[in-house]
C-alpha cells in the first residue's frame, strides 16, 4: 500500500476523518492517554493491511492491565515496587502515571508483550503484570497447567464448571431447577494463588483421591478409570441429586381458574385412585415420603380447553381435567421439601423440591484438574484391590498410557505433590507460572525421601487378586478428583413401544418424553457399509413410522380406498389403476408439504 494514502480513523466502528499518518496518529493518541490528556478507558489500534485507525470508546468492552515498557526498560521501577508493597502508593496510581494502562482485544494486536523480564528486548512494548494473568480465572485455579497441552486449558475449565460440589451454603432454602451436593466435599492438597485469594475452599468441588498409575485386567482402558468399592461405601463421591417441580393455580379468561386439591374421578385424565394415595387434603404430596416414576406431586384440575359441553339433558355441565404434576419419568427418590408462596398476580404457586442420592457407578464420569476424564470401568473390594507394602489401598487405578498420549504432565506433578504435601500434614503451592519443575521434583522428592517413600513417588504394589508383587514400581500419588455432572442414572432411558409424533409418526425425542434412541445418518451409513439392508429397513422403518398409501399407475399421484365400494380411488385422474405401497410417514410428509407449495410431485412405479 503507497505510504501516502490517507488513512480512515473510525471511532466505534463510524467513520470520523481522514488523517495522513495513521500509525503516528495512534501513537499520538497512547501517548496523550499515559500523560492523562484524555480518558484512559479510550483504546486505539492501527491496522497495517488495511490503512485504518479504530478508536474505541464504548462499554462492554474486555479490558486487560499491561505494564508499559519504554526503550527496553520497564516503567515499573523497584522504587515504584518498594512503594506498592509499603502501601504508599496503589494500583491506581500506577495506571493514572501512565505505568501501566489497559488494553482492549483491538490493541493488543499492535503490541508485543513479554512474559517476564527476563524476555523483554528493545522491541518490547509491554510486560505481563503477571506470567499467569494470561490464563482465565478457572484455569488459574487449577494446579501445574502450564505442564499441560494447551488444548487441555477449554477441558480443564469445562470440567472444573461441571464437578459436583457444595455450590452454596443456603441450599436448603433454594429451589433450584437442578442441583448437585458433594456429601464428603474436601479442600485441595495442594492449591493456587487464585484459589486461596478468591477463598474458593469455601465451595469444594471435589475430593483428594489416592490414585494409583496402573492398568487392571483391562477395566481402565482408553477413558475408564477402576474404583475402590470400599472408598465408596466410606462416601466416597457420594452426591445429592435435587430436583424442583413447581405449579401455580393459573387465572383464565371468563372467571375460571385451576384448583389444587386431589381430582375427582369424573376428570378428564384421571390417573385412578391409587396414584393420589401419597397426596394431601390440599392436593400437595406430604414430605419425605418415597416416590417413583409417575408419582404424583401435586393434584391440580384445569377447567377443559374448550368452553361448557352440552350434556344429553340440554344442561351446560362445567368439566375438569387433571392437570397434575408428575415426576419425571427414569427417576425416582424422597421429597425433600415444600413450598407454598403467592405469585406477584396473587395467584397459589407450590414448589416440590426431591431429593435422590447418586452413588458412584459404572459409567459415571470423573475427572481431574488436569483434564484427566474418565468413565467408571469396575468398581472392586478393597481386598481385590492392588495394596502398597504399608496396607494402602488407592481410591483409583488411572491408566498409565492416559498422561504421554494426552500430555498431561500436571496430573504426574500433582500427584507426587498432593502425596508430599499429605505426608508433611500441610497444603501445597501450584501456581501456574509460580515454578520451576526441576525445583517442585527436588524439593518435595526430598519429603517423599524424608518419610521413607522413593523420591520420585514410586512405589512397590502387591496384587489383590494374587497377592504377587507387580514387577515393577507403581507410581502412587494424591490428586484432587472431581465428580461431574455426568451419571448414568440421570442418562438411562429404555423404550420398546411408546408415543409417537403427531406429525411424522416417528418415536418422541428424549428422556423425558419417553423418546427412542436416534438412529442418525451415520449409524446409518455403518449398516450401508456392512451392507445389512434388512436391519436397516428394520430400523428405519418398519420400528419407526411405516405406513402404507396408495398410489396410482396412470398419474403417480397418492390416492386412497374407499371403504363403501372397496375399490381404491384417484382424486386427480379419477382412477381405479391404484397400488398399495409401503412407505415411511415421513416421506408422506414430505410430498404434502412439496403440495402446499402448488408443486404436484409424481410417484413413478417400476413395472412388476
Amino acid at each position: 500500500m503507497d505510504g501516502n494514502e490517507a488513512c480512515n480513523v473510525y471511532i466505534n466502528g463510524k467513520l470520523l476523518g481522514i488523517v495522513k499518518d495513521g500509525r503516528a496518529y495512534a501513537n499520538e493518541i497512547r501517548a496523550n492517554r499515559r500523560n492523562g490528556i484524555i480518558s484512559g478507558e479510550v483504546n486505539v489500534t492501527y491496522s497495517k493491511r488495511l490503512n485504518e485507525v479504530h478508536v474505541f470508546t464504548d462499554r462492554g468492552r474486555v479490558r486487560k492491565p499491561y505494564i508499559i515498557i519504554e526503550n527496553g526498560k520497564s516503567r515499573l521501577t523497584e522504587e515504584l515496587k518498594q512503594k506498592l508493597e509499603a502501601k504508599e502508593i496503589d494500583f491506581n496510581y500506577l495506571v493514572r502515571r501512565g505505568i501501566i494502562e489497559y488494553l482492549d482485544a483491538e490493541e493488543e494486536e499492535n503490541i508485543l508483550a513479554a512474559i517476564d523480564e527476563e524476555h523483554i528486548t528493545q522491541k518490547t512494548t509491554h510486560l505481563e503484570i503477571d506470567p499467569a494473568s494470561n490464563l482465565s480465572l478457572i484455569i488459574n485455579a487449577s494446579v501445574f497447567p502450564e505442564y499441560n497441552t494447551i488444548g487441555k486449558h477449554s477441558l480443564i475449565s469445562n470440567f472444573m464448571k461441571q464437578a459436583q460440589g457444595l455450590y452454596t451454603l443456603n441450599f436448603r432454602n433454594r429451589y433450584d431447577a437442578r442441583a448437585f451436593l458433594l456429601y464428603y466435599p474436601q479442600m485441595p492438597m495442594v492449591t493456587s494463588t487464585t484459589y486461596r485469594q478468591l477463598k474458593m475452599y469455601r465451595h469444594a468441588i471435589g475430593q483428594n483421591f489416592v490414585v494409583a498409575l496402573s492398568t487392571y485386567y483391562g477395566y481402565n482402558m482408553q477413558d475408564a478409570v477402576v474404583l475402590n468399592r470400599s472408598a465408596v461405601d466410606r462416601g466416597l463421591a457420594r452426591s445429592i441429586f435435587y430436583r424442583s417441580y413447581s405449579d401455580e393455580e393459573r387465572r383464565y379468561p371468563g372467571g375460571q381458574q385451576d384448583h389444587f386439591k386431589i381430582p375427582a374421578p369424573t376428570s378428564d385424565g384421571y390417573k385412578g385412585e391409587h396414584a393420589y394415595t401419597k397426596l394431601s387434603d390440599d392436593g400437595i404430596i406430604e414430605p419425605e415420603m418415597n416416590i417413583e416414576e409417575g408419582s404424583v406431586l401435586i393434584g391440580k384440575v384445569s377447567p377443559p380447553r374448550f368452553l361448557e359441553e352440552q350434556t344429553s339433558f340440554g344442561i351446560a355441565e362445567e368439566k375438569s381435567r387433571d392437570n397434575s404434576v408428575l415426576l419425571r419419568s427414569g427417576e425416582e427418590g424422597v421429597v425433600d421439601s415444600i413450598a407454598i408462596s403467592e405469585t406477584t398476580g396473587a395467584t397459589k404457586i407450590v414448589k416440590v423440591r426431591v431429593r435422590s442420592v447418586k452413588i458412584p457407578e459404572y459409567g459415571d464420569k470423573f475427572a481431574s484438574r488436569q483434564a484427566q476424564k474418565g468413565v467408571v470401568g469396575l468398581i472392586l473390594r478393597n481386598e481385590d484391590m492392588p495394596f502398597t507394602a504399608s496396607g494402602i489401598v488407592p481410591d483409583l487405578l488411572l491408566n498409565p498410557h492416559s498422561l504421554p498420549g494426552r500430555m498431561t504432565f500436571g496430573h504426574m506433578l500433582e500427584m507426587m505433590v498432593g502425596k508430599a504435601a499429605s505426608l508433611d500434614g500441610n497444603t501445597a503451592d501450584g501456581t501456574p507460572f509460580s515454578t520451576n519443575g526441576t525445583e517442585v521434583i527436588d524439593s518435595y522428592g526430598a519429603i517423599l525421601e524424608k518419610n521413607g517413600f522413593d523420591k520420585f513417588g514410586d512405589e512397590w504394589l502387591y496384587d489383590g487378586r494374587t497377592g504377587k508383587k507387580f514387577a515393577a514400581k507403581v507410581f502412587t500419588g494424591v490428586v484432587y478428583y472431581n465428580k461431574l455432572h455426568q451419571m448414568v442414572s440421570l442418562k438411562l432411558q429404555v423404550r420398546g413401544r411408546g408415543p409417537m409424533q403427531i406429525l411424522t409418526h416417528q418415536p418422541t425425542e428424549g428422556k423425558p418424553r419417553k423418546g427412542g434412541l436416534r438412529f442418525g445418518e451415520m449409524e446409518r451409513d455403518a449398516l450401508v457399509g456392512h451392507g445389512a439392508s434388512l436391519l436397516l429397513k428394520e430400523r428405519m422403518l418398519d420400528q419407526s413410522d411405516k405406513t402404507t398409501i396408495w398410489v396410482c399407475k396412470d398419474c403417480g399421484d397418492i390416492g386412497y380406498h374407499d371403504n363403501i365400494k372397496n375399490v381404491p380411488v384417484c382424486m386427480t385422474c379419477g382412477g381405479n389403476n391404484l397400488k398399495e405401497l409401503e412407505i415411511s410417514y415421513g416421506f408422506k410428509v414430505l410430498l404434502d408439504e412439496i403440495k402446499s407449495l402448488h408443486i404436484l410431485p409424481r410417484i413413478r412405479l417400476k413395472s412388476e
